[in-house]
């Protein structure tokens, strides 16, 4: 999909590429961050690139080649027990080279605060070993990023967080890319019934989902039910209509990260997750046919799921809702606003904030 995406880029005259994954760097020993990295490099025909996933506003700062969420190593930051893929190693470089055969080092903040010119040559200027070389940057605030943007400009290829990106329009502008902005129009008022569906079992999705509990009325879906009731989703559908008129709904799978290690181990990890994309992405459709034009969904791959249920291959970025998370609008035969949030953004509160940004407007 990676590789495709970047042909469609290509073909449509895209000559700077930046591959973006979670600023949690969700992967686990064998991919898939090394292995798209790779692809991507063979595909540019490009020696060097860096991965930089801090997002210091958010609170991912890389340091030492350590990446931080906010005060904690991401080994000790909940992100060790994410039933896909447990982060328990904290140091990006140990982490990478084992989804990679290219060589993997360390930019260090010392050579980073220096500015662009010297990272600029720790990363272009200083020659290669052998074969190719990804350099882990660090990072710890906005400046330091908008350094990288610019010192990086002309690599046709970077890897890291959204954050990287806060400095690039900006180096790209310098380098004569962007002669100009494109008029955009205002984020249409879309109105319609409003729902919840959430799959991450992110410690700060897991509070989010307790505030809105007390709420709006909520519905848990449990693995048992998943794997053995076949009329599930219309179940659930069956509970949500005549509650919709009142408000949001909430539906989640989302769990504590010892029921989740209970039912990986009856059932596999990979099992689990997918079963349970299966039935919030059935669920999302259903709620679309029941008259919900507002949907917020938690959860990355609970979020890749529901949008490709529904369909949706285009989008208008809306009003931010938290940082890193706007409202979009899904362009095609239906006008949907969606919210699609990383489980670990947002504040406690965020899934009520993101409908009060829309009836602000």
């Amino acid at each position: 999909m990676s590789l495709l995406s970047l042909d469609w880029l290509k073909s449509r005259g895209c000559e700077r590429f930046l591959f973006k994954y979670c600023s949690t760097f969700d992967s686990t020993p064998q991919g898939n961050i090394g292995p798209v990295i790779t692809a991507l490099m063979d595909a540019l025909e490009t020696d060097r690139t860096i991965a930089c996933p801090a997002f210091p506003d958010n609170g991912r700062t890389v340091y030492q080649g350590h990446l931080f969420v906010h005060d904690k190593l991401l080994s000790e930051s909940g992100m060790e027990n994410h039933p896909l893929n447990p982060m328990t190693d904290a140091n990006l470089v140990r982490w990478l080279r084992l989804q990679t055969e290219d060589e993997v080092d360390l930019l260090p903040l010392k050579v980073v605060e220096r500015g662009s010119a010297i990272i600029w040559e720790g990363i272009v200027g200083r020659p290669l070993g052998k074969g190719r070389r990804i350099s882990i940057v660090d990072a710890l605030t906005n400046n330091h990023l908008r350094d990288i943007g610019t010192a990086l400009r002309d690599l046709p290829l970077l890897t890291g967080g959204s954050g990287l990106a806060l400095g690039l329009p900006d180096a790209y502008r310098i380098s004569g890319l962007l002669p100009g902005l494109r008029s955009t129009t205002e984020f249409p008022d879309i109105q319609g019934q409003e729902a919840i569906l959430a799959g991450s079992c992110s410690a700060m999705t897991l509070r989010q989902i307790d505030f809105m509990k007390e709420r709006c009325p909520s519905c848990q879906l449990f693995l048992k039910d998943v794997l053995n009731e076949p009329g599930l989703v219309a179940d659930v559908l069956a509970w949500a209509e005549p509650l919709l008129a009142k408000g949001p709904v909430l539906v989640y799978s989302s769990s504590d990260s010892e029921s989740v290690r209970e039912a990986q181990r009856v059932s596999g990890a990979l099992d689990v997750g997918l079963k349970f994309e299966e039935a919030l992405a059935s669920i999302a459709k259903g709620l679309v046919a029941l008259g919900v034009r507002r949907l917020v969904v938690a959860g990355g791959e609970t979020s890749g799921a529901v949008v490709s249920a529904l369909g949706v291959d285009a989008i208008r970025i809306g009003p931010q809702i938290a940082l890193g998370v706007p409202w979009v609008e899904s362009l095609g035969t239906e006008s949907l606003a969606l919210a699609l949030k990383s489980g670990n953004f947002g504040e406690e509160n965020f899934f009520e904030s993101a409908f009060g940004v829309l009836n602000r407007k």
